[in-house]
């Protein structure tokens, strides 16, 4: 595949300076500074924190920047999970503030910039190499706008505006649209998934926590059995994790059954976002657990899930569909935005 051409307007502005970039999720925030020289960016040192285990964004940011060896960085540029607006987000699934104002006026940054981790991965795209990929499907791509769909703590949605010349990526906040059940087993998970919420989004779903809450349905509704050594290891280890995991070494038949529903979901949301955006110029697939499902995604299920549409699946058969290998494509694109995307 080519190379994807962003809208990216201070892309030759010459300015050479240090930049820190954050990806900021549920699960886990990774830094990393990187220097901007003759329209290019380079990264010189990365750490991953634990994010739950931080009251506070700021805490993370004096630990990154109390070890750094290089010297200060001017811009700070953040990716985060959650709706930003105004240069300021309350994140989706931590319980964390962010201002962009407040954080340039108490620590002396000459730009702070926040935008979506989605819509940062979407950035990221503009330095991806073919290696950081995986084609589940080649199609027949054709210029047009493109879907990101990233499941991983939360389910994250993005896109990117094809204006004729230009990639131009936009947030969606379209993991939190309402599950539509389509099955008779659908609307039995529908049904007990509303002893939890009286709103049941794709995120219940199509996250890590919701490859939890399909298994425990099949076990607890449906009746699938869960051996001693499954129970200890759920209660001991992450849940999803071990569902996947064990669903694809094919060890217990609620698990197996537990993914292929998994993956039909993010099927067919991954439909629904691709129709909505009439992304014929691709669908890629991100976040944190399709790599790690990738055997499962190369599957026909997954496919056969996707073109399924009441009267588009010749639009549909055509989409290409890629896997996003590169764990850093937020991080780098949030840098790209920082450095490009915004006035230095």
């Amino acid at each position: 595949m080519t190379r994807i051409p962003l809208y990216l307007p201070n892309k030759q502005n010459g300015k050479n300076v240090l930049l820190l970039a954050a990806d900021i999720g549920g699960t886990k925030t990774s830094l990393g500074t990187f220097k901007v020289e003759d329209a290019q960016i380079k990264l010189l040192r990365e750490q991953t924190f634990p994010s739950r285990d931080y009251l506070s964004f700021d805490q993370i940011l004096d630990e990154y920047l109390r070890n750094d060896v290089n010297s200060p960085p001017e811009v700070l540029s953040i990716g985060v999970a959650g709706p930003v607006v105004n240069n300021a987000v309350k994140l989706t699934n931590l319980s964390w503030n962010i201002d962009a104002k407040m954080l340039q006026q108490n620590s002396g940054w000459s730009k702070v910039c926040i935008l979506n981790d989605l819509e940062a991965m979407a950035y990221g795209l503009a330095g991806i190499a073919k290696d950081d990929l995986a084609t589940l499907y080649s199609g027949e791509p054709e210029a047009g706008n493109i879907a990101i769909l990233a499941p991983g703590t939360g389910l994250g949605e993005a896109g990117l505006f094809w204006d004729g010349k230009f990639y131009r990526p936009f947030a969606t906040e379209g993991g939190h649209s309402e599950f539509s059940p389509r099955t008779e087993t659908d609307i039995e998970l529908f049904h007990y998934l509303r002893n939890e919420s009286p709103l049941i989004s794709w995120e219940h779903l199509i996250s890590g926590a919701g490859i939890y809450r399909i298994y425990s349905f099949l076990r607890d509704v449906k009746g699938y059995k869960e051996p001693a050594w499954l129970s200890e290891k759920l209660t001991t280890e992450d849940p999803a994790a071990v569902v996947s995991h064990t669903a694809m070494r094919e060890l217990n038949d609620g698990c197996v059954k537990a993914m292929q529903l998994f993956v039909s979901y993010m099927a067919r949301e991954a439909t629904s976002l691709v129709l909505k955006l009439k992304a014929t110029g691709g669908l890629y697939l991100g976040g944190g657990i399709p790599p790690k499902i990738y055997p499962l995604l190369r599957d026909e299920l997954f496919r056969q899930q996707f073109i399924q549409s009441d009267r588009m699946e010749l639009l549909l058969q055509r989409i290409p569909i890629h896997l996003i290998l590169k764990n850093r494509t937020a991080l780098t694109g949030a840098a790209h935005y920082g450095a490009f995307g915004k006035e230095l």
